[in-house]
């Protein structure tokens, strides 16, 4: 049987996107800002992480990222507590990871992009494989998607495909970043070479997950029921 994430693991929610595809929606709040059946979205994310015993969470900011700040203050309304790492200019996934890294300690962390719905349960999580660098939560390609990023087989990812798309969700160590510089670059391409060598590994989710990236997902995502 395989191991599940610890509860003490820290996380990072990935907030700091412009949301240019939901514009005008994004001009005035922040992505994760956007209310999904009657809360912002990022406040389920709190309770996803908080419903499997992380406390340790660090948000990173830039685009009207003191609507989050004043939302959420350092977290203690929600049971957690909340460091945040602010942006002077956008460094996407990666970039940002890099210069949240004080933050995130020297253990594996958890990452969940800060645009994700789901209603799968964190504590379901596989802990990282000693022979991977890190490990995605994946689900079979939706509709919505015209392509998939992943093949898998066997609690491994097998390459490029599409087959599966990542969920936004996964755990990473730390060393992979350390040498890098802060800049803005995204993590595609590490997940790429990861795959490529054979050291990522995954699961399979086969229940809801959507991202939102335009107004007709948001639209969906609250027209779905799911809470």
């Amino acid at each position: 049987m395989q191991k599940t994430m610890q509860a003490k693991m820290r996380a990072m929610i990935l907030a700091a996107g412009r949301g240019e595809r939901l514009k005008p929606l994004t001009d005035v709040t922040p992505k994760p800002m956007l209310t999904v059946r009657g809360r912002p979205l990022l406040a389920h994310q709190l309770d996803w992480l908080t419903a499997a015993g992380i406390t340790e969470v660090v948000i990173n900011l830039h685009h009207l990222g003191e609507q989050i700040e004043n939302c959420f203050a350092d977290g203690a309304a929600n049971g957690i507590h909340i460091r945040y790492s602010r942006e002077a200019e956008p460094l996407e996934t990666g970039g940002g990871i890099v210069k949240a890294l004080p933050l995130l300690g020297s253990d594996p962390f958890l990452i969940i992009n800060g645009d994700i719905y789901t209603d799968f349960p964190l504590t379901e999580f596989v802990a990282l494989p000693a022979w991977a660098d890190m490990h995605l939560l994946l689900t079979p390609t939706p509709a919505f998607r015209e392509h998939g990023d992943f093949d898998y087989a066997d609690g491994k990812v097998t390459g490029r495909g599409d087959g599966y798309v990542y969920c936004g969700i996964a755990i990473m160590r730390p060393e992979l970043f350390r040498d890098r510089p802060v800049a803005r670059f995204s993590i595609q391409g590490m997940l790429f070479d990861a795959a490529a060598n054979g050291r990522l590994s995954a699961q399979v989710w086969q229940g809801y997950w959507t991202d939102i990236g335009s107004e007709d997902q948001l639209n969906a995502v609250n027209e779905s029921g799911k809470t």
